[in-house]
C-alpha cells in the first residue's frame, strides 16, 4: 500500500513495522512536517477517559489527542530511538506538530521518540523495530556466532592437543611393552648373555668359538683328544721323518 500526497512532502508506505510515512521531497531541518491531530478526550469524563488505544497522544493531565481516525496521516509516523524527527507540542493551543530535526532525504523514513511510557507499554514487550535497536540487534548476533565460533575453534585445538597426548601415550606404552616382551624372552642385543650365553667369541655354555677351545678340544689343525681306549694316529709328516731314519 502507498498512498502519494501530491501537495504534500511525505507519503504513506510499507515500512519494517507495517506502514511508515516517507519522504517524497528533500525537508529541511526545522521545517513543520506534519500536524498529528483528532479528537481530544477529557479525562475527567469517565467515558472519554476509558478510551484505549495505541494512537492516544497525551498533552495535559487532562486532555489527549486520540489521533486514530483516519484523516490523521500522522499516526503513521513510527517510533525510532534515533529520529530525524520530533513532536512539537503546543499544550496551550492544544496541538501537535511533527517536526524535523535534521535534513531528511527523499526515500527516508519519517520517525520520532514516542518517549519512555509508550515504550515500555508497546514496544519493549515486543521488540523495538526502529534502525537503531536493528543494528544493535544484528550486532550482537553477529558478536554471538564470533564467540561461538570462537569458542568451537578453541574446544577443537584443546581436543587435538588431547589426541595427541594421547597417540604419545600409546606409543610409549606400545615401545614399554615392546622392551619388556624382549626381557621376557630373555633376549638382549648387543653381545650380552643370552641365557647363559654369550655372542661375539666369548664363552657359550662352556663352548668357544673363534678357534678357542670347545669341550677340551682345539680347531684350526689342533690336537684333538683321543677317544678311550684308542691311540691318535701319527701325522703324515712324523710318517715321513721314520721312514727316513
Amino acid at each position: 500500500m502507498t498512498t502519494s500526497f501530491s501537495h504534500k512532502p511525505y507519503r504513506v508506505g510499507r515500512s519494517r513495522t507495517g506502514l511508515g510515512l516517507f519522504a517524497t521531497k528533500p525537508i529541511k531541518k526545522g521545517t513543520k512536517i506534519i500536524r498529528y491531530f483528532g479528537p481530544l478526550l477529557d479525562s475527567k469524563k469517565k467515558d472519554e477517559d476509558a478510551i484505549e488505544n495505541k494512537y492516544l497522544f497525551e498533552l495535559t493531565n487532562r486532555w489527549t489527542i486520540d489521533g486514530s481516525i483516519r484523516e490523521n496521516v500522522a499516526r503513521y509516523i513510527n517510533h525510532a530511538c534515533r529520529p530525524n524527527a520530533e513532536s512539537d507540542v503546543k499544550p496551550r493551543k492544544r496541538k501537535v506538530f511533527i517536526r524535523a530535526i535534521k535534513d531528511i532525504e527523499p526515500g527516508d523514513e519519517i520517525n520520532y521518540d514516542y518517549g519512555t511510557d509508550y515504550f515500555k507499554a508497546y514496544l519493549k514487550p515486543i521488540g523495538c523495530k526502529c534502525d537503531a535497536c536493528e543494528k544493535k540487534r544484528k550486532k550482537k548476533r553477529a558478536e554471538a556466532r564470533a564467540e561461538r565460533l570462537r569458542l568451537k575453534e578453541k574446544a577443537e585445538r584443546k581436543a587435538k592437543r588431547e589426541a595427541e597426548k594421547l597417540a604419545e601415550a600409546r606409543a610409549r606404552r606400545r615401545k614399554a611393552g615392546a622392551k619388556k616382551a624382549a626381557k621376557a624372552n630373555g633376549k638382549v642385543g648387543d653381545g650380552t648373555t643370552l641365557n647363559g650365553t654369550a655372542l661375539n667369541g666369548t664363552a657359550l655354555n662352556g663352548k668357544a668359538l673363534n678357534g678357542k677351545a670347545l669341550n677340551g678340544k682345539h680347531l684350526n689343525g689342533h690336537n684333538l683328544m683321543a677317544a678311550p681306549g684308542k691311540r691318535a694316529a701319527p701325522s703324515k709328516r712324523g710318517a715321513a721323518r721314520v721312514l727316513q731314519a
